[in-house]
């Protein structure tokens, strides 16, 4: 009878223990999926005085379908698995070749009635940047930013000297003409009247002028990588050989795989004494701020207070995007991983 019930005991136990094992293998929980990449972009067109009642509907559309454009040629690359600073050199190429914008074609006027293009990128994977300034020549300058950067030992090239380098290693070369638009000569011909006229050095461009036509995108790829890249043609009217703010890191451009990417817009001379892109990204890496805190404590309080005009694009890590400006308008647009585009104007 003791033989039995331990027999029985023995195989009651093996039964429990099997039952128990296919229970906790049936149930056992499926290894979640990695967590997917994301990826996106921002780009802008320049920030200022831009209001609706001052732009015609066939003008509006023309930005519109532009940034668009330059949209859609960032998110191809990106979608394609492509780097961040593939896309935001394709998108702003688009942007320079066009007269609606402050740079490459549609660059302004200098009081000589040249053209003088500035230009930057960075690489948020690396730290790795190239800039140029003063260039007259060169009909896409974030290609040749991007050439000092991958070519050269240098950070920053300007006038001459940079194009030189440009057509050892094939950038396109323009003669001056080309960067002709009659809206930009009509803007030169306005700031020298009212310097005749005996204007301050704020009143010389006039309101409806004021509008920093110049271009820039900020990315996120699906490895995780971000870039920023800023092009312009500067200001209306500027001498002797005046620089602003887009060609220099840290002031119009910034990119750090640990915090974020960003372009800026406005008046570049503001933006160099905050470092505005630098301080963005500071906030972020070093107090943990949410992209849209930082850039608004940087372009509503800090630039504002000091009298600047402006704003950023931002993209952080998690493919998070944020555009404060303290402007009337902003031409500026974002897609994201799933291909949403969103373009906008005016303030909302």
């Amino acid at each position: 009878m003791k033989l039995t019930l331990i027999l029985f005991s023995k195989s009651a136990f093996l039964l429990l223990a099997l039952a128990l094992f296919f229970f906790a293998a049936c149930t056992q929980q499926q290894p979640k999926e990695a967590k997917k990449q994301a990826f996106g972009m921002i780009i802008h067109g320049g920030a200022g005085t831009i209001l609706k009642e001052n732009m015609t509907p066939e003008l509006e559309s023309e930005y519109t379908a532009k940034l668009d454009e330059a949209l859609t040629a960032g998110y191809a690359i990106l979608k394609a698995g492509g780097t961040s600073m593939d896309a935001i050199q394709a998108a702003i190429n688009i942007m320079e070749d066009s007269p609606l914008f402050n740079a490459g074609k549609g660059a302004v006027f200098t009081n000589d009635g040249t053209h003088e293009l500035d230009a930057s990128i960075m690489d948020g994977a690396t730290l790795n940047v190239g800039a140029v300034a003063g260039v007259k020549h060169t009909k896409n300058p974030i290609n040749l930013a991007r050439v000092v950067m991958e070519q050269s030992e240098h950070v920053m090239m300007a006038g001459d000297g940079a194009e030189a380098f440009g057509k050892l290693h094939d950038i396109e070369m323009v003669d001056q003409p080309y960067f002709y638009t009659e809206r930009r000569s009509k803007q030169l011909e306005r700031a020298k009247q009212r310097e005749s006229e005996g204007a301050s050095a704020a009143e010389i461009i006039p309101h409806e002028d004021h509008k920093f036509g110049t271009v820039g995108a900020a990315a996120l790829d699906q490895h995780g990588n971000l870039a920023a890249g800023t092009s312009t043609g500067g200001m209306t009217n500027k001498k002797f050989g005046r620089i602003g703010d887009a060609p220099i890191i840290g002031a119009g451009t910034y990119a750090n795989n640990n915090s974020c990417a960003i372009s800026a817009t406005g008046h570049g001379e503001y933006f160099i004494r905050l470092t505005v892109a630098r301080d963005i990204a500071s906030l972020v890496e070093y107090k943990g701020l949410p992209i849209a805190e930082a850039g608004d404590v940087v372009i509503h309080q800090k630039l504002t207070e000091l009298g600047g005009t402006g704003g950023v694009i931002i993209i952080d890590r998690n493919g998070n995007m944020a555009m404060p400006f303290n402007t009337a308008g902003m031409y500026r647009g974002t897609v994201d991983e799933d291909g949403t585009k969103v373009v906008k104007i005016y303030k909302e």
